[in-house]
C-alpha cells in the first residue's frame, strides 16, 4: 500500500503528519508543491482542497493532518495502513 503526502516546505502540519508516519515506521512518498504548480493542480483536482498536507493511503484520501491524527486516535489509521510498508521514510 502506498502512502502519499502532498506538502510544502514551510508547513508545520506537514511536519506533524510526516512525524506520525515516521514514528509508526510507515514509508511514504512526499510530493513537494513548492516548485511544482502541476502537482498543486493535481492535488486540488484529486482532493478538492488547496491546503496541505493532503494525504492518501492507497486510493483512500485521508485528508489533512487533523484528519490523519483523528484516524490515529480512533484506530482507523492502523486499519488503513494494514497493507502499507513498515520500512521507514522514503520521502
Amino acid at each position: 500500500m502506498t502512502v502519499t503526502i502532498y506538502t510544502r516546505k514551510i508547513c508545520s502540519y506537514c511536519v506533524h503528519a510526516k512525524n506520525l508516519f515516521d514514528r509508526l515506521g510507515v514509508s511514504y512518498e512526499e510530493i513537494s508543491l513548492d516548485r511544482d504548480p502541476e502537482a498543486m493542480q493535481r492535488m486540488c483536482e484529486l482532493s478538492g482542497r488547496r491546503s496541505v498536507p493532503q494525504i492518501w493511503i492507497g486510493d483512500t484520501h485521508v485528508g489533512g493532518c487533523d484528519d490523519l491524527y483523528s484516524l490515529h486516535r480512533t484506530g482507523q489509521l492502523q486499519e488503513l495502513l494494514g497493507g502499507a510498508s513498515q520500512t521507514g521514510n522514503s520521502g
